[in-house]
C-alpha cells in the first residue's frame, strides 16, 4: 500500500521477569501472516526462567530468536534497548514490550505502512485484569475487538482503507507530537543510530521513549500514526515505580527546548 521497497524487519521485544506474558507474545508471533525476519529480545536482567523459555521457543521459530541480556541493576530499559538495536541486523525495527499480544496482521501492517524518513506511532488495546489473568493461566493468546475484557473497542478494529486519514494529522500537534507508545512503535535502524539511540542517562521508568522520538523529530524524521492497524493487546499489570519520573521529564523537556539530536550516552557504545 505504501511502499514496494525491499526491506527486512526486526521485531524488538523488551522484557523483564515475566515469562508467562512473554510466552503469549511469542505464541501470537507464530500466528503472524508476515513473520519478522528476526526477533531480538531486549532482556533487562531476567532470571533463568526467561532464558529457558527463549531456548524452548527457538525450536518453534524458523527465524533467528536472539536473546540480548544484561545483569539486573534496576530499571535500565534505555540501555538494553540500545544493546538490542545494535544487535539487530534488519533495516526496519518494530518495537514492542513483552506484555503485548499481536494481532495476526501486526507485522504485515507495520511492514506495509513503513516509509523512509519517518517513524510510526501505533495504538495499544487494554485487556482488563480479570481476562488478562485468565489468558495467562490458560496460555490463551487469541483475542480481538469483540473479545471479553477488551476495554477500548475502536482501537482494536483493523480498517486499512482508513489509515491515510489518520496518518499525518491525527494527534500530531502540541504535546501530542511527542506522545508515543514504546510498546508499539516502529522506526528505521539507521535513523535510531543517527540520533545515538536511547538516552541511557535516564534513570528508572519513563519517558525515555518520548525523548528518543523528540531527537528523531529534531533530526528531521517525520512522525506518522497508524490508526486502525498494527493492533496490539496489552496484558494488564501494575504500573512501574516512578521514583525518578520528575528528573526524567525534565531531561525530556530539555531535549525539546535545546532541539537536541544526539544524546551523550547512547547506542554508539555497542556498535
Amino acid at each position: 500500500m505504501y511502499m514496494s521497497e525491499k526491506k527486512t524487519v526486526t521485531l524488538l521485544i523488551a522484557t523483564y521477569n515475566w515469562p508467562d506474558a512473554l510466552e503469549l507474545v511469542l505464541l501470537s508471533i507464530l500466528g503472524q501472516t508476515r513473520m519478522p525476519d528476526e526477533i531480538v529480545l531486549a532482556d533487562d536482567g531476567s532470571d533463568y526462567r526467561t532464558r529457558d523459555l527463549i531456548t524452548k521457543y527457538k525450536k518453534e521459530f524458523q527465524i533467528p530468536l536472539i536473546h540480548v541480556w544484561h545483569a539486573d541493576e534496576g530499571f535500565r530499559l534505555a540501555k538494553i534497548r540500545n544493546m538490542a538495536i545494535a544487535k539487530a541486523s534488519c533495516d526496519y525495527i518494530v518495537q514492542i514490550d513483552g506484555d503485548i499480544i499481536l494481532h495476526p496482521r501486526f507485522i504485515e501492517d507495520h511492514f506495509n505502512f513503513s516509509v523512509r524518513g519517518s517513524f510510526v506511532r501505533a495504538s495499544r488495546v487494554y485487556i482488563n485484569p480479570k481476562v488478562s489473568q485468565e489468558m495467562l493461566t490458560k496460555k490463551t493468546y487469541k483475542i480481538n475487538a469483540f473479545s471479553r475484557g477488551v476495554t477500548n473497542f475502536f482501537s482494536a478494529l483493523r480498517v486499512p482503507f482508513l489509515w491515510k486519514f489518520f496518518e499525518t494529522d491525527y494527534k500530531n500537534v502540541g504535546d501530542e507530537l511527542y506522545e508515543i507508545h514504546g510498546c508499539n512503535m516502529a522506526y528505521w535502524r539507521e535513523d535510531a543510530i543517527k540520533v545515538n539511540g536511547y538516552n541511557e542517562l535516564f534513570n528508572g521508568w519513563g519517558p525515555e521513549d518520548k525523548e528518543f522520538i523528540a531527537r528523531l523529530l529534531n533530526s528531521g524524521v517525520r512522525k506518522r500514526f497508524i490508526k486502525l492497524g498494527a493492533i496490539a493487546f496489552h496484558i494488564y499489570h501494575q504500573e512501574n515505580q516512578k521514583t525518578f519520573l520528575a528528573e526524567n521529564i525534565s531531561a525530556f523537556k530539555d531535549s525539546i527546548a535545546k532541539k537536541s539530536i544526539f544524546c551523550e550516552k547512547g547506542i554508539n557504545q555497542y556498535l
